[in-house]
């Protein structure tokens, strides 16, 4: 049994806990890629450039579902967790079970019909049904680890995750051996997540509440209020897969499976900032509902650290792109290392967004999340159209950068303003991390020539910190929790 241990969010430890919490995140986030490193070539080379194209037009779609009926709930699930009673809790909890799998069903019900109206063939339509039932059972394992991460229980979440992918990663890698198609590949989500649903079953039965509740009448109380959020989310959600989708129709195959190269990377790594601001977020949640003042410093150093990390990422795969690509689908799909460097732009782009979401989510600006992301994701599914055609999955690229750089502006902007001066987020290290960032690319440009592109990164990562460290922008509180759980280790070991 895992005792609920809400009050921890109340003490000075809640914050050391948050950032152990995104580091564990992070490490099985980690585990997970190399999971993906040792399926995904695999993958790709087995399907080829059109097939791998096909592929992730099914995830595409079974993803917008998921976008569409996720509605923010996990994250909403997690704040009032956060904030309410024992038995407020396990009344909440039952709804949003209820509610998010029947709005699954509904959704996938939605993507089939969308598949026969467009005119897939069976291939696609059969593989977003078995992808549709990976799909729930994913959305049923990430509802009941609400209340762990709510309680900062990190490390659980991170283990049983990592089991589910690691089932997934051994299936791909069979059936790639035993030449099996699309279908059949889509369908391994199926196992790993009746395994994540059964080991995470376990661990919270005793927590909270798993009956689900059926109650239109208090679903709609609940989604009054964050009705907007939903919204956002939902838009955001579709921004980069409704791409693979226009990209499909739009473009050719291979501009298409290009793009989608790219993409799949970029979908990996912009899941990073959501990793850990998500460990953050009952923090601020807290905050929000007590103490401005811890609200104030907590959003601030979450937001530079995001800069600092969402930079040196951008600034890594920008100038590793074309190795990253020739590892992970050969020379056939070389064009899309040209794409991936213009796309990963996006991701610093999207480390600062999402921190500012969850701030105002903190404080219950749902509205002003919706206005931030229709214009500037609008904007960028236009460009797209525009684009795709006459320039393929370079084209799509920059209508994604710039689509992406509009939202960042626009959730910072609104956080910068946010809960009537709660929250007076201050832009002094965006100058700073910029010329940190200046001086290392230089570095690379002048290195690319004649040495490989990761011992390019490498000396520009050592610019890049090695300026940024002696400015303060290295939050001391990721050091002082690192120490103090070395410190907790050795007294429980004397």
């Amino acid at each position: 049994m895992l005792p609920a241990d809400p009050d921890l969010l109340d003490t000075p430890e809640a914050g050391a806990a948050a950032i152990r919490g995104g580091a564990l995140r992070l490490a099985g986030y980690g585990g997970g890629v190399l999971f993906a490193l040792a399926s995904v070539p695999l993958l790709v080379r087995h399907l080829g450039v059109v097939d791998f194209g096909r592929y992730t037009i099914v995830v595409s779609i079974v993803a917008m579902v998921q976008g569409l009926t996720e509605g923010g709930l996990q994250a909403i699930g997690v704040r009032e967790y956060s904030v309410l009673s024992a038995a407020e809790r396990d009344v909440m909890m039952g709804r949003l079970l209820a509610l998010r799998v029947l709005a699954t069903l509904t959704g996938i019900g939605i993507a089939l019909v969308f598949d026969l109206i467009a005119g897939y063939d069976s291939t696609i339509v059969l593989g977003t049904l078995v992808a549709g039932a990976g799909l729930l059972l994913l959305v049923i394992f990430n509802l009941l680890s609400v209340p762990l991460a709510a309680n900062l229980r990190f490390g659980w979440i991170t283990a049983v995750d990592l089991a589910r992918q690691g089932l997934a990663t051994v299936l791909i890698v069979l059936l790639v051996v035993a030449g099996a198609g699309i279908v059949p590949l889509l369908a391994v989500q199926i196992p790993a997540g009746l395994l994540a649903v059964a080991l995470t079953l376990s661990l919270v039965r005793k927590m909270t509440s798993l009956a689900p509740n059926f109650d239109p009448a208090a679903w709609w109380g609940l989604l009054r209020d964050t009705l907007p959020y939903a919204v956002a989310i939902a838009v955001s959600a579709l921004y980069f897969r409704i791409t693979i989708v226009i990209m499909s129709l739009v473009a050719t195959g291979k501009a298409t499976g290009y793009f989608a190269t790219s993409y799949r990377i970029i979908e990996v790594l912009i899941g990073i900032p959501l990793l850990v601001v998500a460990a953050v977020f009952p923090v601020l949640s807290r905050a929000a509902r007590d103490d401005a003042a811890r609200l104030r410093y907590a959003a601030q150093r979450t937001v530079d650290l995001m800069l600092v990390l969402g930079v040196w990422v951008s600034l890594v795969v920008a100038i590793a792109a074309p190795f990253v690509i020739l590892v992970i689908a050969g020379h056939d799909f070389e064009p899309a290392g040209t794409t991936l460097r213009i796309q990963a732009l996006t991701v610093c782009c999207t480390f600062i967004s999402v921190t500012c979401g969850f701030i105002l989510l903190s404080l219950r600006r749902h509205k002003a999340i919706l206005v931030g992301n229709i214009v500037p994701l609008a904007f960028g599914v236009t460009l797209t159209l525009i684009l795709a055609p006459s320039h393929g999955a370079n084209g799509a690229a920059i209508a994604t950068v710039a689509g992406e750089a509009g939202l960042a502006v626009a959730m910072l902007s609104l956080a910068i303003g946010a809960g009537a001066g709660r929250v007076p987020l201050s832009l002094r290290a965006f100058p700073q991390v910029a010329v940190a960032a200046g001086l290392a690319a230089l570095a690379a440009i002048a290195l690319l020539p004649h040495v490989h592109e990761l011992v390019a990164a490498f000396v520009a990562t050592l610019i890049y910190f090695g300026v940024l460290y002696p400015l303060g922008l290295i939050p001391a509180e990721l050091r002082d929790a690192l120490v103090a759980r070395r410190r907790l280790k050795e007294e429980v070991a004397a």
